[in-house]
């Protein structure tokens, strides 16, 4: 097993985080305990360390992660001679790797340093430290042929100085050259070579290190404005008909603030979607009195109005040499950088050549990553219904950034832009319908009036009902037009499940609809069932929740062994609560001898191995139970709500099972990454669905 990986390059600009984002990635999805280490660092907090401590939940001292600030090191060079500062850098690590599975070394950056030779420098230490290298070369503004040439001087380099490379990545090349550099550079040298290419939202700067960048003081707009990437500038002095005429998605507008119309002109745009701006900056301290700041309050809430000191030819000079920045305040660039690192590096060969074994505890963070990594391996298309809500909105961003699965998103197209755009959110190419207008709707009023007609529906009703965005979902899960769907959070279960039971129906060989919970543990995960559909199963359901809960857990890569909860253990109570259990233990052991079952049991004697000893000594689920079957929802739900509360857990769910094709629930208090892991879980799930269609 690896030590450690260390990050580096061979010369400032290269845009290196985002690898070393997404090498974060990799190792947070193997083990628990990743620790960081940068060897020579500007300024305290350093902003790398500081977004990869709130993305994953890090919770190493700042102290042991830094060796030496560059002027420390550059005296310590001097007057005692490379030696001495490679043994304090050496000892600095020895710390880290002392406390850590494995250690991410975060090179030095080759910006306004005094240290002769870095390369060198930074090839020794890696060395010393007994890590492996990825090397980083940036590609900005050079041609194919120079960046190629660069690479494979890059990976000379290093190799002459006995550096173990492990792969080589070629960072923001141009687009259009990015297939030719790769093909260029394939075969040329003895390691992987990856190339990245230059993505306008990661080199953007935000509104709000535009601000600033220019000092500027927020007039209007919330956080949500602030951080919406700054892809273009626009100055504004022509008359507005003009200025309209010259604004792009995402652009700045930058003009004198005594330029009302221009301010109002450009936020009537972005209202109108026409296009969506990302701010105004109002230059020469001059701003629009109250009557004109509330208008545009109103015309477009949140988006964000910042006044300067300066003219535009200062201003203008500071912001064309400004760049975007990943940062703890950047999720949305985060995700954009780990959606391009994840498309044009193959992980898994990468996370081979680490050769990080993969521990026995799976956290939370880990169960996520493995839910995004199998989601996308397969791509599927999920129809979110509640396209105008802002949490969906915001999971969409998500998704689409990180490459997950394709989206089609339910309600007004023009609602939903503005919506978007207000939120500083990017749908890409997510695919946008009205079902009140769509020419779907008389096609699906037609099959829907088919499968209900035994219930009097006609066409003529079926065309007022399919226009419900969750039954216009479920028809296009349902006619294949997309894989799965995920509504609830802001409709009830029964709204966003029953034309699930109505059309899609359950499939083969089971009897009920069911549901279970991923509770995400501090060190394992559990699965719950069923904990939000079926009130009080007879003990044939309770035995179907129970196989379905294990096939489910299977799937997700949790190793069932299957508890069958009651309020006795083994023989100890009777009862009509307790036969029942016991019954559907039996029906399961008889169904599927092959399934590692234990019923009736109590919750403590499932999950506790001493508890376990006692009452139920020699079995094979006592214990080490990870499905746990509930007797009934009562019973269910209190309790994943009480552990999710109570033992700080990360609830994922509920998951439906049982049904032909993938439909999932939200809980309406669901957060942003709820709604990203289930629409990532139904993408899943819909490539079950597929390979069962196709044995």
């Amino acid at each position: 097993m690896t030590r450690g990986v260390y990050v580096t390059g061979i010369d400032r600009g290269d845009g290196r985080q985002v690898v070393e984002l997404g090498v974060m990635e990799l190792l947070t999805r193997q083990v628990d305990r990743v620790g960081v280490f940068r060897p020579l660092v500007h300024d305290r907090p350093d902003r790398m360390f500081e977004l990869l401590r709130s993305r994953y939940r890090l919770s190493q001292d700042p102290d042991t992660v830094y060796g030496l600030d560059y002027r420390t090191a550059s005296v310590l060079q001097a007057e005692s001679g490379t030696d001495e500062l490679v043994s304090r850098l050496v000892d600095g690590f020895h710390r880290v790797a002392a406390a850590y599975d494995v250690v991410l070394v975060l090179g030095t950056d080759f910006a306004a340093t005094q240290l002769p030779d870095e390369l060198a420098l930074n090839a020794r230490l890696a060395n010393e430290f007994g890590t492996s290298v990825i090397a980083v070369v940036g590609g900005k503004d050079q041609h194919a042929e120079s960046v190629r040439a660069e690479a494979r001087n890059a990976f000379r380099a290093y190799e002459a100085l006995g550096c173990d490379v492990m792969t080589l990545v070629v960072n923001r090349v141009a687009a259009e050259d990015r297939d030719a550099i790769a093909a260029g550079l394939g075969g040329q040298l003895p390691v992987p070579c990856y190339v990245l290419p230059d993505h306008a939202a990661l080199a953007a700067p935000t509104v709000a290190q535009v601000t600033g960048a220019l000092g500027g003081t927020v007039l209007l707009g919330d956080d949500s404005g602030l951080a919406r990437d700054a892809l273009g500038f626009v100055f504004g002095g022509a008359m507005l008909p003009n200025l309209l005429g010259a604004l792009t998605p995402g652009c700045v507008v930058i003009t004198p603030g005594d330029r009302a119309d221009i301010v109002v002109g450009a936020l009537a745009a972005h209202s109108a979607g026409t296009p969506p701006i990302a701010g105004v900056v109002l230059t020469l301290d001059e701003r629009p009195d109250d009557s004109v700041l509330r208008l545009a309050e109103r015309l477009a809430p949140g988006t964000p109005v910042v006044s300067v000191a300066q003219g535009s030819f200062p201003t203008a000079a500071r912001l064309f040499a400004l760049e975007g920045k990943l940062t703890a305040g950047t999720p949305r660039k985060a995700e954009t950088a780990l959606g391009l690192f994840e498309r044009y590096v193959d992980t898994a060969d990468l996370v081979e050549r680490l050769s990080v074994e993969r521990g026995a505890r799976v956290t939370p963070m880990m169960f996520e990553h493995d839910l995004l990594e199998q989601a996308r391996a397969v791509r599927r298309r999920v129809v979110l219904p509640e396209g105008t809500e802002e949490r969906v909105l915001r999971a969409a961003d998500v998704l689409l950034r990180r490459d997950v699965c394709d989206l089609t998103l339910l309600g007004d197209p023009d609602t939903i832009r503005k919506r978007a755009a207000d939120l500083g959110a990017d749908l890409g190419d997510a695919h946008l319908v009205d079902p009140a207008v769509s020419d779907l709707r008389k096609r699906f009023a037609e099959r829907y009036a088919e499968l209900r007609a035994h219930r009097g529906v006609t066409v003529e009703l079926a065309y007022d009902v399919v226009a419900d965005v969750n039954y216009f979902g479920t028809l296009m899960v349902e006619a294949g037009l997309a894989d799965g769907m995920v509504s609830g959070s802001v409709h009830s279960t029964a709204a966003t499940i029953r034309p699930a039971f109505e059309i899609i129906k359950t499939r083969p060989g089971a009897s009920i609809v069911s549901s279970v919970f991923f509770m995400c543990l501090a060190d394992r995960v559990l699965v719950y069932g069923d904990c939000a559909v079926n009130p009080d199963p007879d003990a044939e359901q309770l035995a179907d929740i129970a196989v379905q809960a294990a096939a489910t857990a299977e799937r997700f890569g949790v190793d069932p062994r299957i508890a069958m909860l009651s309020y006795s253990t083994g023989t100890s109570g009777s009862g009509a609560d307790v036969d029942k259990v016991r019954e559907a233990t039996l029906r399961v052991r008889e169904a599927h001898p092959d399934l590692r079952i234990e019923g009736p049991i109590q919750y403590d004697a499932a999950v506790e191995p001493s508890v376990a000893a006692t009452k139920l000594p020699g079995s094979e689920v006592a214990g080490r139970a990870t499905v746990l079957v509930f007797p009934d929802l009562n019973t269910g739900n209190n309790t994943y709500k009480a552990v999710q509360r109570s033992a700080n857990a990360v609830a994922v769910g509920p998951v439906l099972q049982g049904l032909r094709k993938p439909v999932n629930d939200l809980s309406r208090g669901a957060l942003v990454q709820d709604i990203v892991n289930t629409v990532a879980i139904t993408a899943i799930q819909a490539q079950a669905a597929q390979e069962e269609e196709t044995v």
